[in-house]
């Protein structure tokens, strides 16, 4: 069964050559030590203010993915990008990206989602890891570590993920008997976020919402619903400056607030897939533009099904290469331009050999 993905129709710009990246690399290299100024850096043409009005009329965002690659290739490995408020940095060379996180330390610098800390603030809800930044980001992160991230609690998710991805499977399946051509084109995006949705409502707190059968419940459906709302809002107001959209843009931060609302009122927190999704989104557009990676996957996944139908724990060592696959996506894509952890440069950052101006947002985007 092949899945064809909306991303499939939109035109992809060739790859960097490998001629062409080994050429980028060797100049990065026998680049001059004396750090250039902030000017020396290539802007992305455009007006920001237009970009801006783009994401609030949910225009020219769906291919950002594909624009940044053809920006690379156009203006080089590092460039400045300019969005409404925002004022970002995208670096490319794997090199460079390891330099600048080796500058941030233990304690990284991140962004903050400006309207989800606005939110907590006006309700007086406490902020979780993803909007923490300094000791308290560590010592919540390295307390939450044990329990999330380590082989041990990896291991007891397993199951729970399996049984979700089961039933995703044969939902698809299913919907691909019932077409006469016994094959299926679809929008794969709002499948996928129900399917994260699920798995991680499952994982956290031992219920599933039902989201996957043909009739979720109405509260499940509602959850949804804010979850898409809250996400939409976001982006609309994470551009302008707070200060400025209170005034200009009440009417969105009214629904924001009240998507909120719903999901603290629904499960105090019931996770937000997104940071899921995406991934798993861009795995199958990469897929899609490469079929003889496709391939090989299926055929790596047929040759593991018996052994991970009798212990779904051996998919961590019965597919490599779908590992490898999940991990290329994340090191190459970022959660969406909003949504992602962008890193503040910090004055070490200077190694990129350009005199980035303290604040400034840095967005790796590694091709």
């Amino acid at each position: 069964m092949a899945l064809r993905a909306r991303a499939g129709v939109w035109r992809a710009a060739p790859r960097l050559s490998p001629g062409w990246a080994r050429a980028v690399g060797a100049a990065a290299v026998a680049a001059p030590k004396a750090v250039l100024p902030f000017e020396a850096i290539p802007r992305c043409p455009g007006n920001k203010w237009v970009r801006a009005l783009q994401v609030w009329r949910e225009q020219g965002f769906e291919d950002l993915h594909l624009q940044m690659q053809q920006t690379f290739q156009e203006l080089g490995p590092i460039f400045r990008y300019d969005v409404g408020g925002k004022h970002i940095v995208y670096v490319t060379l794997p090199q460079d990206v390891e330099r600048l996180q080796q500058a941030d330390s233990c304690q990284p610098q991140r962004t903050v989602l400006e309207p989800w800390l606005a939110y907590r603030q006006q309700r007086g809800h406490k902020c979780g890891v993803f909007l923490l930044n300094g000791p308290e980001w560590r010592w919540d992160r390295l307390r939450l570590n044990p329990d999330m991230l380590s082989p041990q609690a990896v291991q007891k998710y397993i199951p729970m993920v399996d049984k979700v991805a089961r039933d995703f499977s044969a939902v698809l399946m299913s919907r691909v008997l019932q077409n006469a051509r016994g094959s299926l084109t679809l929008d794969i995006q709002p499948s996928i976020f129900r399917y994260t949705i699920e798995a991680s409502n499952l994982v956290l707190f031992g219920e599933q919402l039902g989201l996957l059968g043909r009739s979720p419940s109405p509260a499940s459906l509602k959850f949804i619903h804010a979850l898409e709302a809250m996400f939409k809002s976001t982006v609309q107001l994470t551009f302008m400056p707070r200060s400025l959209s209170r005034w200009t843009s009440p009417r969105v931060w009214r629904k924001h607030f009240e998507a909120w609302d719903y999901i603290f009122q629904y499960g105090e927190g019931r996770g937000p897939g997104c940071a899921t999704a995406y991934p798993l989104m861009m795995t199958l557009f990469e897929l899609a533009r490469n079929p003889e990676v496709q391939q090989a996957l299926r055929q790596e996944t047929l040759r593991a099904k018996v052994a991970i139908s009798e212990n779904p724990q051996r998919a961590l060592t019965e597919l490599p290469l779908l590992r490898a696959a999940l991990k290329e996506t994340l090191r190459a894509a970022q959660a969406g331009a909003a949504l992602a952890e962008l890193s503040r440069c910090m004055n070490a950052a200077a190694q990129c050999q350009r005199d980035l101006n303290r604040g400034q947002f840095l967005l790796a985007g590694v091709s």
